[in-house]
């Protein structure tokens, strides 16, 4: 009972379906890369992965150089947070003077 309509019909579900497979493979997924890696030398290799967006040293706020430092505290001064005075020092009476 399978006459040429019925081959052509099963021919084109055939033709279909490998159609549809063909495309799916010709998507390439984030881990298939497109081109094959670049063979880059020591110093090329450094300055491709030290200027790329988004890494740390890029994201600082304030330069390395910058140290910040309290004020130094004498005798009487008053620490603005607690409210308390340093007392006086202490009179060290040294053996040599």
């Amino acid at each position: 009972m399978s006459g040429p309509a019925q081959d052509e019909k099963l021919r084109l579900q055939q033709l279909r379906a490998l159609r549809r497979r063909w495309l799916r493979d010709q998507e390439l997924s984030p881990r298939e890369p497109v081109l094959p890696p670049r063979k880059l030398g020591p110093v090329a290799a450094f300055w491709e992965s030290f200027l790329r967006p988004g890494d740390p040293w890029r994201q600082q706020k304030s330069p390395h150089g910058v140290v910040v430092t309290n004020p130094r505290i004498f005798p009487g001064d008053r620490i603005l947070e607690t409210g308390e005075i340093m007392p006086p020092l202490k009179d060290e009476h040294h053996r040599h003077h």
